[in-house]
């Protein structure tokens, strides 16, 4: 696949042509995937740790900000109160039983800001 490059940013072609690749763009062909910043990142630097000669399995990748583990397309772990909605039956409760609960949403949402 023929390929232009400037700087880290590459545009594929649409073009075959004869003989392999000098490199491999699975970064670039996941970062054009929509694959998270965070994934992109953590990506290069491991490419950089290997073309360096380092073992990636001795090497601790960086902490992230939660400490979460980042799913693959979906961010941090799920919001408790994400799930707590997905659970809910609408169709039992009252308009006021949905309004408490909203108001108690928002209360925690705030407190955890």
């Amino acid at each position: 696949m023929a390929v232009r490059e400037a700087g880290d940013e590459i545009v594929f072609l649409h073009r075959l042509e004869p003989g392999g690749a000098d490199r491999s763009y699975g970064i670039h062909v996941g970062r054009l995937a929509g694959l998270p910043p965070t994934v992109v990142g953590r990506a290069w630097q491991v490419l950089q740790l290997l073309e360096a000669g380092h073992h990636v399995a001795h090497q601790a990748a960086p902490p992230l900000p939660d400490a979460a583990q980042l799913a693959l397309f979906g961010g941090a772990l799920p919001d408790p109160l994400l799930e707590e909605l997905d659970r809910l039956d609408l169709n039992t409760l009252s308009p006021l039983e949905a309004l408490n609960r909203l108001a108690a949403w928002k209360r925690r949402r705030e407190e955890r800001a």
